[in-house]
């Protein structure tokens, strides 16, 4: 593995990181919408970081969330239930995000706040034995 894939993916792990704690500020303040949308974008940067190992990417999340079920959960290196994680949190946040009238609730909010701190702390571990 090349040293520029592992340090995308350690930034990206990083930016991830870092948008979980914004998910989390926001769910204290009752920033429903706000707080899924960090956490599905901390889920997202998690997932790319995986990618960047093996130098893959796509300019869409549909295409990424592809790769990460074609390389790392049909592979069996991810479990099934990563792969819920990722498409429920970007079918929340597409609600969240754009539908009129959405309304999140803390329970959601803190579901994905919580899958997305499962998914990372997951991703970590991956990483350790992909590097």
């Amino acid at each position: 593995m090349n040293k520029a894939a592992i340090e995308l993916s350690e930034y990206r792990l990083g930016k991830a990181k870092d948008l979980l704690k914004q998910a989390d500020v926001l769910l204290k303040h009752q920033g429903y919408d706000g707080s899924i949308n960090r956490s599905y974008y901390a889920i997202f940067n998690a997932v790319r970081a995986l990618l960047a190992l093996l130098n893959l990417d796509s300019q869409r999340h549909s295409g990424v969330i592809a790769y990460f079920d074609r390389y790392f959960v049909k592979t069996g290196i991810c479990e099934k239930l990563l792969s819920r994680i990722v498409h429920d949190a970007f079918d929340v946040r597409q609600v969240s995000d754009y539908e009129d009238f959405a309304a999140p609730t803390f329970e959601q909010a803190q579901l994905q706040f919580d899958n997305a701190t499962t998914l990372i702390d997951q991703v970590e571990q991956i990483r350790a034995l992909l590097i």
